[in-house]
């Protein structure tokens, strides 16, 4: 079956082409909505116009993989938010599309392009079959002692507020590869995911249920990431707005797009270039670096704790998989858990490549596995579009 995976944001739009799990094509389509938009250099104002530009190119005579649009038998969406409606991924039909739009006032940033792109397909592709797949979905496991906030209770049965958690298909994938990795049904262990880029999420993984993780309500909570300032006293903001004179649409621009490793360092939000000046000598940029990989190595030890235990430590994501930097520095000084990290494995890895960097000794293992989100939607909409 050949599906179409779209993840559409509020500038840009992620697509992959499967045919069962051979990927067959993808692209990014960026900046929407300005004279700067790229996809063969056109201009393109919505996301519809994208999506039809990606069909185009698809069936293109040079450059396509496809004889006719009418060979996509089915479309995956990435959906960020689906709140306490949605544990698993699921067919759109206006119901799911209405739990979604409800959905918008807790991820105002996200869902609405998601449902641009469901917008766009069921008007230039109206027979065939979407499915939505959630990043919220894989933590709708964890009990509610891990997601109840200790605020008035009445603020989660009329507003919903509690941790919805993230990048869940990642922590998904992640943890049935490294059951892979280590030749064991992952209905047996106990796995501590790092998802670790621009957005960073660190999530415990007991047999094969996400039990807790990092990030919360939004993905603001959690842990310090390339420009969100993660976990935080809430006075805080309250104190800036008041000496600063601040409003809501500002401190939040703060917290969300000024914070995080770019507010330390006062450099960069890329760690690669971090790394760098940290290299070079750089106090705060050498401090950025610290506070992350501080923040991830307590974020481990409570997950070990929570479990009682843990088989393996995962890093995906653009940072976990390729900065030795920073999986050194995280792991550093935690053998009395068990934790044995082989130096030259850690440094010999190169983009890309999965596997084991953890000493023969090391009673929990580490592993770098490169995750694969756009292959979990697709498998998952092949799944349920054929069931339907």
């Amino acid at each position: 079956m050949k599906v179409l995976v779209l993840n559409c944001g509020s500038s840009s739009i992620k697509y992959k082409l499967y045919d069962d799990d051979q990927q067959l094509a993808e692209g990014l389509l960026e900046k929407i909505g300005t004279a700067q938009a790229q996809l063969n250099h056109t201009v393109i104002l919505e996301h519809q116009a994208g999506i039809e530009l990606i069909l185009k190119a698809l069936v293109d005579p040079e450059k396509g993989v496809l004889t006719s649009i009418e060979d996509i038998q089915a479309v995956g969406h990435r959906v960020v938010h689906g709140a306490e409606s949605f544990s698993e991924s699921t067919l759109i039909t206006p119901e799911v599309v209405a739990k979604i739009e409800e959905c918008i006032d807790i991820a105002p940033l996200h869902n609405p392009p998601n449902l641009a792109g469901i917008y766009s397909i069921s008007y230039l592709l109206p027979k065939v079959p979407q499915v939505a797949v959630f990043d919220t979905a894989f933590h709708q496991t964890m009990p509610e002692k891990a997601f109840i906030y200790a605020i008035p209770y009445v603020f989660y049965t009329r507003n919903h507020i509690r941790k919805y958690g993230f990048h869940g298909t990642s922590h998904y994938f992640v943890s049935h590869e490294a059951a892979a990795i280590l030749g064991r049904p992952i209905d047996e262990l106990k796995l501590i995911t790092c998802h670790l880029g621009n957005g960073s999420s660190i999530t415990a993984v007991d047999h094969g249920k996400s039990v807790d993780t990092s990030m919360g309500f939004t993905p603001l909570e959690g842990l310090p990431m390339g420009t969100r300032c993660g976990d935080v006293d809430p006075a805080v903001p309250l104190y800036i707005m008041g000496k600063e004179e601040l409003n809501l649409q500002q401190i939040n621009a703060l917290l969300n797009k000024h914070s995080g490793v770019l507010g330390i360092s006062g450099i960069s939000n890329d760690f690669r270039a971090l790394e760098e000046e940290a290299d070079k000598g750089d106090k705060r940029a050498t401090l950025a670096l610290e506070v992350y990989c501080y923040k991830l190595k307590k974020y481990i030890g409570s997950y070990i704790a929570a479990m009682n235990g843990a088989d393996a430590i995962v890093f995906t994501g653009g940072i976990g998989e390729n900065s030795d930097v920073v999986r050194e520095l995280v792991v550093k000084d935690m053998e009395f858990l068990g934790i044995e990290l082989d130096a030259d494995k850690n440094h010999a890895k190169r983009r890309g490549e999965a596997g084991d960097i953890s000493m023969p000794s090391s009673r929990i293992k580490v592993l770098i596995i490169p995750t694969n989100e756009e292959l979990v939607i697709a498998r998952d909409t092949r799944r349920i579009a054929a069931a339907n």
